[in-house]
């Protein structure tokens, strides 16, 4: 008898259907998705392996010391500015991990050490931890230290390495300028495109190009890339839109005036424009929420790329344009927010 009361008080209802106890209720969320934070974050470090990979197989040794010096210094600034800020978090979310090897993808394959530990220490604390931590911060980490980094030691920042057969003879680093920096050079010296025709697209495809340590290999950053949509880590809407738009508005001034326009095929496998389009506008905190907040984000970042790489004197511009439409974010977010269900 004494059973049986007590499975009338555990269930909500009998077996006609009448409740016998109270319902429970509490704040939502009522349903979680199955991914955290630990989850995404390795998801994303898989997707980032192709990239470095390629990057060693092209730099050799002095890629994959940048990639341990940055991850290392930032896991390590990770745990210090924690302790002291006290923000929620912790280096095992896995989230310091993944913008430290976004530091080093856009650093220069032969940076010095001291150079990818600043850089580290910008990153987690005028990019995430002033902010209050993982999930506050408005703009991109590393994009932040790279482009403090650019400002205040251009030249090495600007110093890059081409790539070297797998046992090279002879001298071990040669240095040269990236396809963009010969576009920029030919363009301000003869007002053509000039010798940056003669660059293969292939080259710039699979990666035998110099420039920052992941974006070189488009094939690597695609691979990756892929698997990010595969597991559903991001959506098409920001990487469509911006190497949409890139190649669209290059495309118009390259039919308009092909002498003095390079094909817009070769702004989208150059430069940082497909590891920008797949891994850092895509952030998913300094990024809009909704799908058509994704898209306005996606063609921002196009349109500003695209302005400063043919108008600009500087001859990237991945960089600034996330960050500029990063300031944005709130404001889109704002503006394409769903209307509550039966509010006019």
């Amino acid at each position: 008898m004494q059973e049986e009361r007590l499975k009338q008080k555990q269930s909500p209802n009998d077996k006609s259907g009448v409740l016998t106890a109270p319902l429970k209720f509490s704040a939502s969320p009522h349903i979680l998705a199955p991914e955290d934070v630990p989850k995404i974050m390795r998801g994303v470090v898989w997707a980032l392996l192709p990239a470095g990979f390629a990057s060693i197989y092209f730099f050799g040794f002095s890629a994959l010391s940048v990639i341990l010096i940055s991850v290392a210094a930032t896991l390590f600034f990770e745990y210090i500015f924690l302790r002291i800020f006290g923000n929620k978090g912790s280096i095992a979310d896995g989230s310091a991990l993944v913008t430290g090897i976004l530091l080093a993808y856009n650093l220069p394959p032969g940076s010095p050490w001291w150079l990818v530990v600043v850089g580290a220490f910008i990153a987690v604390l005028l990019g995430k931890q002033v902010y209050g931590g993982l999930g506050y911060n408005i703009f991109n980490p590393a994009l932040v230290a790279r482009v403090f980094l650019l400002i205040a030691w251009p030249v090495q920042m600007t110093t890059w390495i081409l790539p070297r057969p797998p046992f090279p003879k002879g001298a071990e680093a040669v240095t040269g300028a990236t396809p963009l920096g010969v576009l920029k050079t030919e363009f301000f010296t003869k007002g053509t495109i000039g010798a940056a025709k003669a660059i293969h697209l292939s080259d710039l495809f699979y990666g035998k190009v110099g420039g920052s340590l992941g974006e070189v290999s488009a094939l690597a950053l695609l691979i990756g890339g892929g698997y990010l949509l595969y597991r559903k880590i991001i959506s098409w809407h920001i990487p469509v839109a911006y190497v949409g738009t890139v190649f669209l508005m290059t495309g118009i001034f390259w039919l308009v005036n092909p002498d003095k326009y390079i094909n817009p095929v070769f702004h989208i496998l150059a430069g940082g424009l497909m590891l920008g389009a797949l891994f850092m506008a895509t952030d998913m905190v300094t990024s809009p929420v909704t799908s058509k907040g994704k898209l306005i984000f996606g063609v921002g970042c196009g349109i500003i790329t695209v302005v400063i790489r043919l108008f600009g004197s500087y001859p990237e511009g991945v960089s600034y344009s996330i960050l500029v439409m990063n300031a944005f974010t709130p404001l889109i977010d704002r503006y394409t927010k769903p209307k509550t269900f039966g509010a006019k």
